[in-house]
């Protein structure tokens, strides 16, 4: 069992070879995945024998441009976006991570978290490491150092490193010229692999080789290990159990609808949770409204079995980042009120039903609610796309403390009360699980159940048969 760490963060990653020029790949594919990480962004490519890096706070295009950029001829590289979920937002945490070995200099960007990785620097600390940054991410790499420089096979090295460290972990790893994608045993956060440009690539999401006009192959597996070469990838397996723990969080809102992932396309999941919430919530309304984005796969379903008509009753600025994923409560709230603003028309004298992904805290909802009433919406039924959350998440997404969910030791009416809406109602679990179509042995849905795939101190395992059984 192990403490949980101070620092969580969850992002988006790509590595890749071609036998052409990587940078401008790697820079539009990040910014395909920047919905996955605001705070920072940064690549490591292999030039000239070392490996050099442009990073720094901002979105992509912030960071990066044509300057920066247009002098690097690399055929090998990788990138990553970051959000920090708890800890330090700074340019000392940006990511790829780099340090040098005997065997050369080690890339690394990782999506994910490490359960066990306070334990690890103290024990470390202890040893005489030191370390430059917050971020459990900074542990992986220098074990990783230390393993290469013990055994000088990167794949030996990289196995070890599996064995040492526990939690979740989608990993873009360059070891002098090789570049690496690895995947937990689990296989809790999304990775894939795919064609670009006459080479090959691993990428937190399939939609960035549709954008790219490359060709999705398949999903990394848990525990897999692949180089990603030119002449096609390589593969090793690491030790990993028959039912994985897939996040369902990933179908419900952090993917993008265009995303395949674990052989399904995550439009067509989130348009069976809309249609199955009409089923289970049915509701005497107007229109259907989604907030957007990630509610309008949810309102399309709902609209489609109950026969109410789907309306656009928000409108989204677009030039405002994703408010879940803001690390400060006040930036999220104020990110409300500059994010959306409804559309009259759609919306007086009519009861709305008003769709959305899930609800954590409930502020934002409250918000939109009133946003919606101050339009002159007559009634406002909330239907969530996901069972009520009440329970942390250790495995990477900004949900830590049981004290700031909604949902938590309240009925439905009581939250509907909290939100002023005239009704709330949830997805069922078994509804959830029938949508994304993995089996509830391969889900993660500690967050819901209070059940995890790891051992966390002081909580339940799944799985784990209860005393009184025995």
């Amino acid at each position: 069992m192990w403490h949980v760490p101070k620092i969580r963060e969850a992002c988006g990653v790509i590595g890749m070879c071609s036998p052409g020029s990587v940078s401008d790949y790697l820079y539009f594919g990040l910014r395909i995945l920047q919905h996955r990480g605001q705070e920072s962004a940064g690549i490591s490519v292999f030039e000239d024998g070392k490996h050099t890096i442009v990073k720094g706070m901002g979105l992509v295009h912030q960071v990066m441009d044509k300057d920066r950029l247009g002098h690097l001829k690399s055929n090998k590289g990788i990138g990553h976006v970051r959000y920090s979920t708890f800890g330090v937002s700074a340019l000392q945490n940006v990511q790829p991570f780099v340090v040098q070995t005997t065997h050369g200099e080690v890339s690394l960007g990782h999506n994910g978290e490490i359960i066990n990785a306070e334990a690890l620097r103290t024990d470390l600390k202890k040893k005489g490491w030191a370390f430059m940054t917050s971020s459990d991410s900074e542990i992986i790499v220098r074990l990783l150092a230390n393993e290469l420089s013990t055994h000088g096979d990167p794949v030996k090295a990289i196995k070890n490193l599996m064995g040492i460290i526990v939690g979740s972990y989608s990993l873009v790893v360059m070891i002098g010229d090789r570049v690496f994608g690895v995947r937990d045993p689990y296989a809790i956060r999304p990775l894939c692999l795919g064609r670009l440009n006459d080479g090959w690539a691993v990428a937190s999401e399939s939609v960035v080789f549709d954008n790219l006009d490359g060709e999705f192959v398949r999903d990394v597996e848990g525990g897999e290990i692949v180089e990603v070469a030119c002449d096609g990838p390589k593969s090793w397996k690491y030790p990993s159990p028959k039912e994985k723990a897939h996040c369902m969080f990933e179908w419900v809102y952090f993917a993008r609808p265009d995303s395949i992932i674990e052989g399904g396309l995550v439009y067509e999941v989130r348009k069976r949770i809309g249609s199955k919430l009409a089923k289970e919530h049915p509701v005497d309304a107007d229109v259907v409204i989604p907030i957007p984005d990630s509610g309008r796969a949810h309102a399309l379903g709902f609209s489609e079995v109950s026969g109410i008509p789907y309306r656009e009753g928000l409108m989204k600025n677009r030039y405002v980042e994703r408010t879940f994923i803001m690390p400060d409560q006040r930036e999220r709230e104020t990110g409300v009120m500059l994010k959306l603003n409804a559309i009259k028309s759609e919306v007086i004298d009519k009861k709305v039903v008003l769709l959305d992904d899930s609800i954590i805290r409930g502020t934002t909802m409250k918000q939109i609610v009133q946003i919606l009433r101050k339009a002159g919406a007559k009634e406002i039924h909330v239907r969530i796309g996901s069972p009520p959350v009440t329970a942390p998440c250790y495995l990477g997404i900004d949900m830590k403390t049981r004290h700031q969910f909604v949902a938590l030791n309240r009925t439905v009416e009581e939250i509907a009360n909290v939100i002023t809406a005239d009704s709330i109602g949830y997805l069922s679990l078994n509804g959830l699980i029938e949508c994304i179509g993995v089996g509830d042995n391969n889900l993660c849905i500690g967050c819901l159940t209070g059940e995890y795939p790891i051992p966390i101190e002081g909580e339940r395992v799944r799985f784990q048969k209860k005393i009184d059984a025995f």
